[in-house]
């Protein structure tokens, strides 16, 4: 009797049935193999699990093909295996945190040391429909299981099933041939490194040339004799000059020159060492370059090279080979595409998910969920993705959707929504729908991704072209309104308006050369066209220097502090230039604060020049934007002249110096803005 630990049925009704299938593989209590090996290798890397299992389900017991992972154990109890399960359901078993379901509460692999708390198993399916095992992936810790991981699981439970399919079919063939059991499949991912008992066969069918020659030329294993030191092709079949890309013209040839873009190759060297050591040499996805043509082409092969008829000095060496390009390239094509996958996702934070429409269900990535404001583990279901869209959008994405579903297309929809804390974010979304097989919709997989960053850029862009055709237009219309009165008194004597608009027409021309220097100096950083100009120079005397129209008017008062006799090399005039911002800045937001400290500190090799006033402050959120292109900082609802590109420039200054840029303020207190760059260049 099984003892079932699931409180389930785990017998299905065709039992009796599926064990005469299973047994017709004659496949229970065979030795490892590469084919399956690795197969459940790759399931680990693909999905990132520390164990996988090929498992055959017999009455009792259920037998490990292949186990990755989990030690040396080839079989367990299957009353105890969450397999048995897994051979209940055509479908992929999954149990993404087995603590939570209440038929794994009291298995001892949940329950016991092991610690079993995911597991996801696709059941090895017959040609003929019978459930005979499975191939599971299991992790110690929880995790989600998306639909596209279950589809791919699914396509390696197949391929599993198509070598065991494969593996009778070469058993049954070459027993029709007269030989003994060996595993060889045309077609098998890895090939088995051949055991001992069929090479033994093997030299045994030597003894008799015509039977061997015979088994040679009608297997579908490509297999070739090569004799002497010079590896003379002696005999070679159809299925092996495929691989070459030969024919029957080289028998007779030495395999260096029957095959020339062997020469350097290690599998010739390979084969000349089993000829000199008479040691077998096994091989798994060597690569051989053969001649396709004119061409070279790179071909994947498993194979065995063993030394026959070993009597004198004199060997005879036998190639077993199988090309395996086609699943090398799968396989790699796989892992390409998932890399590409996961690495784009993590780039592009986007997320996926799919809704059943009938429920309204969603199996979201974590992605998507914090798209909307949501955690990995929170329920987040259909209605709850429109409730966080603004009201006025909901209509035209669901009218995007509807129509993607009548014409089985993709919808896209850019619409902002608000999380749960009121902060509002951008999404991009991309979906298209499913339909089932009498070709009604049944569901909707879709991808989005948070653009809110690129929403602010583009508004921050918008408005600065705004202001700068304001800031522009203001002072070119204030010139040429006083170059217009001057030149209706051009001829009446030098008066005080005279002079009163001379005045006017400067302001507005230093005015306009500003902000013309502050785009000519973005275009030319956006080009990578800022040159610097380095000298080595005194920080304090270039402090004492700069700000001199701040001086004059006696408003405010420029004390410097710290290390007076510092020098640096750098470009003094970009440098004074990010000092001026600062300072400029300190006046226009601190206008009460009449005290502007400026400090000059070493700090290992680099120089920290800071400019601190005791204005109102800067909020905390402001901060990370201030060196942002075209942000502009607005207090307490008052506008400021500007196209809001001064600090954005100096930040480009102290990059281009190797250096970083920085402000610090609280509110109430004052602010400090700084700087640090290389004493001596790098």
């Amino acid at each position: 009797m099984i003892e079932n630990t699931f409180g389930i049925n785990i017998i299905p009704e065709n039992d009796s049935e599926r064990l005469i299938a299973l047994k017709r593989y004659r496949i229970m209590d065979t030795p490892s193999e590469a084919s399956f090996d690795n197969i459940a290798k790759l399931c680990t890397k693909i999905f990132n699990v520390p164990i996988s299992l090929v498992s055959l389900v017999d009455a009792e017991r259920v037998f490990f093909k292949a186990n990755f992972g989990m030690g040396n154990a080839r079989q367990a109890d299957r009353g105890k295996s969450l397999c048995a399960l897994a051979v209940l359901n055509p479908e992929v078993t999954v149990f993404e945190d087995a603590l939570k379901e209440p038929c794994l509460i009291a298995n001892p692999n949940v329950a016991g040391d092991f610690g079993l708390r995911f597991y996801a198993g696709a059941p090895l399916i017959t040609h003929d429909g019978f459930l005979i095992g499975t191939l599971c992936i299991i992790d110690q810790k929880p995790r989600e299981f998306t639909i596209q991981e279950k589809q791919i699981l699914s396509g390696m439970a197949r391929s599993a099933m198509d070598q065991i399919e494969l593996r009778i079919s070469a058993l049954e063939e070459i027993e029709n041939h007269q030989s003994t059991n060996f595993l060889l499949s045309e077609q098998q991912e890895e090939l088995q490194v051949m055991n001992e008992e069929l090479m033994a066969s093997i030299e045994d069918l030597a003894k008799s040339d015509l039977r061997f020659r015979n088994l040679i030329k009608e297997t579908p294993t490509a297999i070739a004799i090569l004799k002497g030191p010079e590896l003379i092709i002696d005999s070679a079949n159809d299925s092996i000059l495929k691989i070459w890309g030969k024919d029957h013209s080289i028998i007779g040839q030495p395999l260096p020159v029957a095959l020339p873009a062997i020469q350097g190759q290690p599998l010739l060297d390979s084969l000349q060492e089993v000829y000199a050591t008479g040691k077998p040499y096994y091989g798994n996805e060597a690569k051989l370059t053969v001649l396709n043509g004119e061409e070279k082409k790179d071909i994947y092969i498993n194979f065995t090279f063993k030394s026959i008829n070993t009597t004198g000095e004199n060997r005879d060496l036998m190639i077993v080979a199988n090309e395996v390009t086609d699943q090398v390239n799968a396989r790699k094509a796989v892992e390409e595409v998932n890399e590409r996958l996961e690495i784009a996702l993590d780039a592009s934070k986007l997320g996926s998910t799919e809704v059943d429409l009938a429920t309204g269900t969603m199996q979201s990535t974590p992605q998507f969920k914090a798209n909307y404001g949501y955690e990995k583990d929170e329920i987040f279901n259909y209605p709850d993705l429109f409730n966080t869209m603004f009201p006025e959008h909901r209509d035209r994405v669901k009218a995007l959707v509807q129509e993607a579903i009548a014409k089985n297309a993709i919808y896209k929809a850019e619409y902002p929504v608000k999380w749960r804390d009121g902060s509002i974010h951008w999404i991009s979304a991309h979906g298209r729908p499913r339909y089932d097989e009498q070709g009604k919709v049944n569901r909707m997989v879709g991808m989005t991704a948070d653009i809110t960053e690129s929403k602010l850029f583009e508004q921050r862009k918008d408005d600065f072209l705004s202001i700068a055709s304001h800031e522009l237009k203001t002072p070119v219309t204030s010139l040429k309104a006083s170059l217009q009165l001057l030149d209706r008194i051009k001829e009446k004597p030098t008066s005080p308006i005279h002079v009163k608009l001379i005045e006017q027409a400067n302001r507005s021309m230093e005015k306009m050369s500003v902000l013309v220097d502050d785009l000519l100096n973005m275009n030319r950083m956006t080009e990578g066209q800022l040159k610097l100009n380095k000298t080595t120079f005194t920080v304090a005397d270039m402090l004492n220097l700069c700000c001199n129209h701040v001086r004059f008017e006696g408003n405010y008062k420029l004390i410097i502090e710290g290390d007076q006799d510092l020098q640096i090399h750098a470009d003094e005039s970009r440098i004074d230039q990010v000092v001026v911002n600062f300072i400029n800045n300190a006046v226009k937001y601190a206008p009460d604060s009449k005290e502007i400290y400026l400090n000059i500190e070493k700090i290992g090799n680099y120089v920290k020049v800071s400019v601190r006033d005791k204005g109102p402050g800067i909020e905390s959120h402001i901060l990370p934007n201030l060196f942002d292109r075209y942000y502009r900082v607005n207090y307490d609802g008052q506008t400021y002249t500007g196209l809001g590109l001064g600090l954005y420039i100096c930040s480009e200054i102290i990059k281009r110096h190797d250096g970083e840029i920085g402000a610090e303020s609280e509110v109430g207190v004052g602010s400090v803005f700084w700087f640090t760059i290389p004493i001596e260049e790098k």
